[in-house]
């Protein structure tokens, strides 16, 4: 949570405050972008690309709306421009995994499958469900600031995600009946 003392200090152009802010939300912008475009490097170009526009932007900003519904718009906004140019692709350079000293690596390995299956369901779903799953279940978002953050209709907002939910039962089928995929 951004203390408003920051978001003001920001505004009224401390530069140190408006660095603070910047470092405090970027992991939460990388995030968002990472699950919405399904690849690293253009979720490192999105979230920088949002975190510009945050810093030319943050004068704009009004305390009519969350600070984090504000940013996580931007955000989207900026993921689903490059989506609409570009159709995702998968990078054949995902992330490593790396093991850990710990005495349960079965467990680790099943879990890091689980994530990648999930990210890779998520992956798959049209643009609109993809973005109200990432808000919802990675950034904790309401409903009504998951309308707010899309201008979307509370109930469009309901109906994506029970369509999204219903989309990755289908599409994690096999992993549920602990099925591997071939």
């Amino acid at each position: 949570m951004v203390e408003p003392a920051l978001i003001k200090a920001a505004q009224a152009g401390d530069r140190e405050a408006l660095v603070s802010l910047l470092r405090e939300i970027e992991n939460q912008v990388y995030r968002t972008a990472y699950y919405l475009l399904n690849n690293e490097q253009d979720a490192l170009d999105a979230s920088q690309d949002a975190l510009i526009r945050i810093y030319t932007k943050i004068g704009s900003y009004e305390e009519k709306a969350q600070f984090r519904t504000w940013v996580q718009r931007i955000v989207t906004n900026i993921c689903i421009d490059k989506f609409r140019r570009k159709k995702p692709s998968v990078s054949i350079d995902e992330h490593e995994m790396v093991f850990q000293a710990h005495d349960d690596v079965e467990t680790e390995v099943l879990s890091a499958y689980a994530a990648e299956e999930i990210r890779e369901a998520i992956g798959k779903l049209p643009e609109h469900h993809r973005t109200v799953v990432v808000l919802r279940y990675l950034q904790d978002f309401s409903y009504n600031e998951i309308a707010d953050s899309l201008n979307l209709p509370l109930n469009t907002v309901k109906s994506y995600l029970f369509r999204a939910r219903q989309q990755l039962q289908v599409l994690l089928h096999d992993y549920q009946k602990g099925g591997v995929r071939g």
